[in-house]
């Protein structure tokens, strides 16, 4: 029949992925470490819709991020709605709402999908996962040191070493004295963050253009300051109380063993809603060398659902950026599947003996698939060993009699002949 319409293509939607059972192996062996280390820290999971009104991110979120980067729509209702960008402002709003039934201080994780209309290419897609930490209720360091201890174990639970990646740290309010000390007012400060914020994503010369249009004749001594830590303290004051803040997060980290914390004066972060504290993890490596993940304190998020000030600290880890870490230091894990055996029929009148045998294993535990084709034995086990299935049984006359299995293992070609109380014993030996 000849065709009418152009056919669909196959390809998924730009900058969004499919995700195949390899990739699922990784993304879940991905959220499981995630998961081991901020629930070992008191966290608990929770969770929202995919959709929020768009005045919860024109609020607070920036410009770019809402003009740009947001997709957003009127539904059916003629009411703004926005495919959620982020989720800090979406757990900000949770915790408001119902404020007056929580206990504080409170420790909250999600793994969120998130949406943002950028420029697909290394790093960034549209649709992303992020592993979100979040700590409610407390001014202490002690939760800006806790969130980027949890931020540190994680990486150390991918297998990372402390040469590979870098904790870089600063704080808003160090800025905020900064820019006092050259008068400039509310917008021009804006301004001058959101330029240091793109300093490594633009040329030099951009850079330093964009700096002097806002501080004229002082943009020289100010483009020092951001090359000299020394030079940046001594202009602030070191008696200086944010400066002795920072000062002490990063002592009381490297005394807890974690050395590779650096202050890096021109970290911003791009949200508009960051107060205090705010970090990177940063990836050495020369070949992918960049942002992997941060996050920072947020302490008047909650101002505008006109509830009270609530201070707050958390983290965002996205799923692209920790697979390209981890695929660049070897340390993504090999696929295996989740199925640890296949049984083939010899006939298909053995078809009963088949389903019963899986029936029995998988009321053990087991993970088991049958051959539901009419495939030659050699062809089912070519199947098996495709889907990375490690065991195989066949089944036909003598097994039906005997009750008893040849069980293969297609990594080694090891054979072993077992009873069907036996064979779980085989596939997860006790060690």
């Amino acid at each position: 029949m000849k065709k009418t319409a152009k056919a669909i293509s196959t390809e998924p939607y730009k900058g969004v992925r499919d995700f195949y059972p390899e990739d699922m192996y990784i993304q879940k062996y991905m959220f499981q470490k995630m998961r081991e280390v901020v629930e070992s820290f008191g966290y608990i999971e929770y969770g929202a819709s995919i959709l929020e009104p768009s005045e919860l991110y024109q609020a607070k979120s920036g410009e770019e991020i809402v003009n740009d980067q947001t997709y957003s729509f009127k539904d059916r209702g003629d009411r703004d709605v926005t495919l959620r960008p982020e989720m800090t402002p979406t757990v900000a709003r949770m915790v408001a709402r119902k404020k007056r039934d929580l206990s504080f201080p409170i420790r909250w994780y999600s793994i969120p999908n998130l949406f943002r209309y950028e420029q697909p290419q290394r790093g960034r897609v549209r649709e992303h996962f992020q592993l979100n930490v979040d700590l409610f209720g407390s001014e202490s360091i002690n939760a800006d040191l806790e969130v980027i201890k949890i931020a540190y174990q994680i990486m150390k639970n991918f297998g990372a070493k402390d040469s590979d990646f870098q904790i870089r740290i600063n704080d808003r309010k160090i800025a905020s004295e900064l820019y006092k000390l050259y008068n400039l007012n509310e917008t021009d400060s804006y301004k001058l963050s959101k330029v240091i914020d793109k300093k490594n994503k633009i040329s030099k010369e951009s850079f330093e253009e964009a700096v002097e249009i806002i501080l004229k004749d002082k943009a020289s001594e100010f483009m020092v300051l951001l090359t000299s830590n020394e030079k940046l303290l001594t202009k602030i004051g070191e008696n200086n109380p944010n400066v002795k803040n920072l000062i002490s997060i990063i002592e009381n980290l490297t005394s807890s063993g974690i050395t590779n914390v650096v202050f890096d004066q021109t970290l911003m972060r791009g949200f508009d809603y960051y107060t205090g504290t705010v970090f990177e993890i940063f990836d050495t490596n020369p070949e992918n060398k960049r942002s992997i993940f941060g996050g920072g304190r947020y302490d008047e998020l909650l101002d505008i659902f006109d509830a009270p000030k609530m201070p707050a600290v958390g983290f965002g880890m996205g799923d692209v950026t920790t697979e390209d870490f981890l695929e660049t230091h070897n340390l993504l894990p090999e696929y295996k599947s989740n199925v640890k055996l296949y049984i083939c029929k010899l006939d298909e009148k053995y078809s009963s003996e088949v389903e019963a045998l899986a029936d029995k294993l998988r009321k053990k535990g087991l993970c088991v698939a049958i051959d539901l084709s009419d495939k030659k034995v050699g062809d089912q086990i070519k199947t098996a060993d495709k889907q990375k299935i490690p065991f195989v049984i066949c089944i036909g006359e003598d097994e039906v009699k005997k009750k008893e299995f040849k069980i293969k293992n297609l990594a080694t070609g090891e054979e072993k002949t077992v009873t069907e109380d036996e064979i779980a014993s085989v596939i997860h030996p006790i060690k």
